[in-house]
């Protein structure tokens, strides 16, 4: 049987009806049809199919009405314009100030926090969805850090960017009739330990994943076109110098490097990127990255691309791994303006063609 819901007789039927007639806003209005359908026997599912509405809000609109009553209902932005209601300019000056730095309760800011804060400064209690609002009324977002080794120097960093750009304009002046473009590569490992990733599902749904860890591997090989979003695969056991030697015999084999086409090809400062016997064939110009600068990298925004079809799953094998990674390389190939949308940052070389 479908579920139905018991309503506090705040108000009559009648007046429901009345009030949702009536109503001249379209948040009332909804929210009065609601505890009025619900109140004449509907079913909350029956309720949802009429107004559009989640069965998760219905039942935290029938929470409100229940307890408070009627003054529950509507849109209550109307009452208050903004965040500005609460604390004045040399208030809100305080506040930012004390977000500068940690919260003294520890841990990081957040809604509550800045309630509570409030709370203290106004004596008065002050609601979680307050402090929220004025994070975002401060045009603050809730971002995750860009990780950055302790190691890495910055300035290192933007001379580098500079070095990369002089080296693409000499090899132009170098061979002024020939197609000049600038790749980048890394390498992602990928194996039987399983990649775990958020998914979304409803409220009442905790979401299970089987997984049977072993450590076996095999290691992605990802070149890419940053300005156009082209891409070039391929999937091997190891990483050493002389496979490695033998990728870049194929990729330039396969783009035609050498009298009418060169490739400058930055690359992290892998042992196997820098090894002495390294064979760097014609018509590729490696430039090396600062150490510990993995920001550097447009390569690395591959890998959440090359993850998806590997996420929440558990292979018998690597060879089963191997074929779902084959192809979601061979769709990749074909999605250069997603790949483009990554790597392309904004200091990157753009080369006239």
């Amino acid at each position: 049987m479908p579920k139905r819901i018991s309503i506090e007789p705040h108000l009559s039927l009648s007046e429901l009806e009345q009030r949702y007639r009536q109503a001249k806003d379209v948040v009332e209005r909804s929210h009065y049809q609601i505890i009025w359908l619900l109140a004449s026997g509907k079913s909350s599912q029956e309720v949802s199919q009429v107004t559009g509405y989640s069965l998760s809000w219905i039942y935290e609109l029938v929470w409100g009405y229940n307890r408070i009553g009627p003054e529950s209902l509507g849109d209550k932005r109307h009452e208050h314009q903004g965040a500005d209601t609460l604390l004045n300019d040399i208030q809100q000056a305080q506040l930012w100030q004390a977000l500068q730095s940690p919260p003294v309760e520890g841990g990081f800011w957040n809604g509550q926090k800045v309630a509570n804060w409030m709370s203290e400064l106004l004596g008065h209690s002050v609601s979680r969805q307050r402090g929220w609002e004025y994070l975002k009324a401060m045009k603050l977002r809730l971002r995750v850090p860009r990780p950055s080794h302790q190691e890495a120097d910055i300035f290192e960093q933007e001379e580098w960017k500079k070095k990369l750009a002089t080296t693409v304009n000499q090899v132009q002046e170098e061979h002024p009739g020939a197609e000049v473009e600038v790749w980048t590569m890394d390498e992602h490992r990928v194996g039987l330990k399983p990649i775990i990733r958020r998914i979304w599902v409803d409220e009442w749904t905790v979401p299970v994943a089987s997984v049977y860890w072993r450590f076996k591997w095999l290691w992605l090989y990802g070149f890419v076109h940053p300005q156009s979003g082209e891409t070039y695969w391929w999937i091997l056991p190891f990483v050493n110098t002389e496979i490695f030697n033998q990728v870049l015999i194929d990729f330039a084999q396969h783009f035609n490097l050498g009298e009418n086409k060169y490739v400058v090809l930055a690359l992290d400062q892998a042992g196997w990127h820098t090894a002495g016997k390294l064979q760097i064939p014609k018509g590729i110009y490696i430039i090396e990255m600062p150490s510990h600068s993995p920001e550097l990298q447009p390569a690395e925004r591959l890998w959440p691309l090359t993850n998806e079809p590997l996420a929440n799953r558990t292979f018998e094998n690597l060879d089963e791994l191997e074929e779902v990674l084959f192809h979601r390389c061979q769709q990749l190939l074909q999605q250069q303006d997603l790949v483009r949308g990554l790597t392309n940052f904004h200091w990157w070389p753009q080369v006239a063609v």
